[in-house]
């Protein structure tokens, strides 16, 4: 009975603004968007676009930049590779990482149904596999796809000592602080 009360006390504290952002509010593990692309010139530029405006939306804690060339190096392989007119930018965030993937129209095998080495490198998913998480390729019932996966950086919090830095980086006497060249590179 009292934590009946209690529920209806909290609920009953929501302002009408907060009880609609918590209806309207979407879990973190359900963040997610699908873009139909054409295979055009302009299409590696849009999906960069897209996941960067994504990340800032969401505020995924991980590099846009690096988010967004490994969207456009995933859409050029597509488009030099792949079938059909159009793409698919499918982006998920959960609550520890960020799946970008591009789906094409290709239903024929090739080098992508080989697990090895060289046949990543046929597909041109070495910027993927150098800078993702986790990078790869699937066959779907309409073609196939390829993906990276992005994790978050961990949260630092200076105050629990978890900060990757040295304490003299800290205390802004580091190397870089005291080894800093100027002009042509010497002290």
């Amino acid at each position: 009975m009292i934590m009946m009360a209690q529920a209806f006390k909290a609920r009953s504290a929501m302002t009408p603004a907060t009880a609609e952002a918590a209806r309207t509010a979407e879990p973190a593990e359900l963040r997610h968007r699908r873009v139909r692309l054409t295979t055009g010139s302009a299409a590696a530029a849009h999906a960069a676009g897209h996941v960067i405006a994504a990340i800032a939306e969401w505020r995924v804690p991980v590099d846009g930049r690096v988010a967004g060339i490994l969207a456009s190096d995933l859409i050029i392989n597509a488009v030099t590779n792949g079938a059909g007119e159009t793409l698919m930018l499918a982006i998920r965030c959960t609550d520890v990482q960020l799946r970008v993937e591009v789906h094409d129209a290709s239903v024929q095998g090739d080098s992508w149904e080989t697990r090895g080495s060289d046949a990543d490198a046929e597909r041109g998913l070495l910027l993927a596999a150098a800078l993702a998480a986790e990078s790869g390729h699937y066959r779907t019932p309409a073609g196939r796809a390829v993906y990276y996966v992005l994790e978050f950086a961990p949260a630092v919090d200076i105050s629990r000592g978890n900060d990757p830095r040295t304490p003299q980086e800290i205390a802004g006497d580091g190397p870089t602080a005291r080894g800093a060249t100027s002009g042509d590179g010497e002290p």
